[in-house]
């Protein structure tokens, strides 16, 4: 099967920063600061979706669920990291 990227806003060029790597680096930090303050209000506006996921992993743990981390390359590098840090921070088992 066959995944179209092109149409996934994620996988999408952002035209506010087409060309960052050619401006001044105070210029280049502006593009970066100002689309940085556009996170929080998204963010925002699906706060009551994330609330009934965060709802429904916390009840498939309280059932015995499991918290599974898949990755390859860096993002599987960074699932361990992520990983490890469960025992300690939350009291989960290592395995």
């Amino acid at each position: 099967m066959k995944i179209d990227l092109t149409s996934m806003i994620t996988e999408s060029r952002n035209p506010a920063s087409a060309d960052i790597d050619s401006l001044p680096t105070l210029d280049m930090l502006r593009v970066i600061n100002r689309e940085d303050q556009t996170v929080a209000p998204a963010v925002e506006k699906t706060l009551p979706q994330v609330a009934l996921v965060v709802d429904a992993v916390a009840q498939a743990f309280r059932l015995g669920g499991r918290l599974i981390y898949m990755g390859a390359g860096t993002s599987g590098r960074l699932g361990i990291l992520d990983a490890s840090e469960c025992p300690p921070t939350f009291g989960t088992p290592a395995e």
